[in-house]
């Protein structure tokens, strides 16, 4: 009797250990509930294919590529849904820091510098640099850059790469760009004589521009590309062990085989172009619809900041002429500060340091409005503020003589005068914000010129998409001057 008890306790024993373990195994895959939420955030730069690109037949706006698929992969195993950010490929680290996602997938290399302020997984895949010049320019090792003017891209890890280089090699001048298609288009045109540029990349804007050579230079360290996490992170551990799962099943060497392959380098392009600038507008006729979808963004952005603006506006023409000193000095304070400093600065002031500061998780859009707003208010207090001084006074003093309270004789009597005669200022002012709302692109914002841009890195062509989204600016331009000079001839009738 006691010896049955002793197996069935031990038998009990094996049982639990053995759901723990299989438990323990599904809970490191099943990361999810653990963790306290069930949407992971990546950020990326979509313009790196294959990497990461948009998909933009049809209108299309999903992002895809090498870096995506491994993403959805990990987070169907560790039970998170995903959601997919984009920024220049210089705002993601900054976006980790402020806690804006959760990861990076931007085929980055954990360098020693990132190392000190992000943290990184195990290396997933190993990619080498290459020398892109035009053809014949025979430049295939670092010691013929002597002397020559090299391009890269602001923020990789072929920036640092280059730098080292002109350490040992002579002459090296570098020159640093936001995106490669910039870096490649400084080649065409004879700026740059190089640049320093990943092989799957370079490949493909090889095969789209004849013109261009690539060879592979040897790397002097180890290097690829990781997944990188904010400080601290507690998704490195579960991340790793699904990565090295993919390494061992498998699954990481197909889906190199789905986008480096011969035939999908270039997913996105069409016939190669061939030497000179070449314009074929052709090209670009599948991704039409991707690029006037950015129309409706741009509007909203633009309208919502002209009218949000022309209230912050009057408000500090208000204070600006009440003759209340430490109002009076407030006003003008803040105008000098918003007039003074770069609109980009204060963009990327508002989009990064807003969840740091107020724990609001601020999305691009409202990060762009609200930055145009403050900025335009400065500018349109001013305006404001000459077209009520230009007001005849003796309507001022006639309201206020028959006992009119001074906020309503503003109301009603000064301000619409002023406002019909700064009206040519105040459009100035709004096709200025409809043209200055291409710098929202630079935090992901999808408007005219991003998902131009984006085109264009996908083409690996650079001209026909640009000059398509000018023509788009022009035209809304135009449309906003003609409905503009409509609006004064009706005003001057109705005097």
């Amino acid at each position: 009797m006691k010896k049955k008890k002793i197996w069935l306790l031990t038998i009990l024993v094996v049982a639990v250990v053995g759901i723990s373990i299989i438990a323990g195994h599904s809970n490191s895959l099943k990361a999810a509930s653990s963790l306290g939420k069930d949407t992971l955030t990546m950020i990326t730069s979509p313009d790196y294919p294959p990497y990461e690109f948009y998909d933009t037949k049809g209108g299309d706006r999903q992002i895809v590529g090498f870096d995506i698929d491994i993403a959805k992969t990990l987070a169907e195993k560790l039970g998170f849904k995903l959601q997919i950010m984009e920024s220049d490929f210089n705002g993601l680290i900054p976006a980790l820091q402020a806690n804006r996602a959760d990861f990076v997938m931007a085929g980055m290399t954990p360098t020693p510098e990132r190392q000190k302020n992000i943290d990184f997984s195990i290396i997933y895949y190993e990619a080498k640099d290459t020398i892109v010049a035009p053809k014949g320019s025979n430049l295939k090792q670092p010691q013929d850059l002597s002397g020559k003017k090299l391009g890269v891209q602001l923020g990789t890890i072929q920036e640092q790469n280059a730098q080292k280089i002109a350490k040992k090699v002579a002459g090296i001048q570098l020159k640093q760009l936001n995106k490669v298609p910039e870096v490649v288009q400084e080649i065409k045109s004879g700026r740059i004589d190089a640049a320093i540029v990943e092989d799957t990349v370079a490949k493909g804007f090889a095969q789209a521009n004849p013109d261009l050579e690539f060879n592979t230079i040897p790397s002097e360290e180890a290097s690829g590309s990781a997944i990188a996490f904010p400080k601290g992170s507690s998704f490195v551990e579960p991340f790793n062990k699904v990565l090295q799962e993919m390494k061992d099943d498998g699954t990481l060497n197909k889906l190199v085989a789905k986008w480096f392959s011969e035939n999908t380098t270039n997913p996105a392009s069409s016939t190669p172009a061939k030497g000179g600038l070449n314009l074929d507008f052709t090209r670009i006729l599948p991704d039409i619809p991707f690029i006037l979808r950015g129309i409706p963004l741009t509007l909203l952005f633009t309208l919502l900041s002209v009218t949000l603006g022309l209230i912050w506006g009057t408000i500090l023409s208000l204070l600006k002429i009440l003759g209340i000193k430490p109002l009076t000095w407030v006003a003008n304070a803040y105008t000098s500060v918003f007039r003074g400093t770069p609109l980009l600065l204060q963009l990327a002031l508002v989009y990064y340091a807003t969840p740091q500061l107020t724990g609001y998780d601020i999305s691009a859009l409202e990060a762009g409005v609200l930055t145009f707003t403050l900025n335009s208010g400065a500018y349109m207090s001013e305006t404001i503020r000459g077209g009520i001084q230009a007001v005849d006074k003796g309507q001022s003093e006639a309201a206020m003589s028959m006992g009119v309270p001074y906020w309503l004789m503003m109301w009603d009597v000064i301000l619409p005068q002023a406002l019909k005669n700064i009206l040519p200022a105040l459009v100035n002012e709004t096709i200025g914000l409809l043209k200055d709302s291409a710098l929202v692109s630079t935090i992901g914002v999808v408007e005219i010129l991003r998902s131009a841009q984006i085109v264009g890195a996908n083409k690996y062509i650079y001209f026909e998409p640009l000059l398509f989204a000018g023509l788009i600016y022009y035209v809304l331009v135009m449309g906003m001057t003609l409905g503009a000079s409509a609006l004064e001839r009706r005003l001057r009738e109705s005097e």
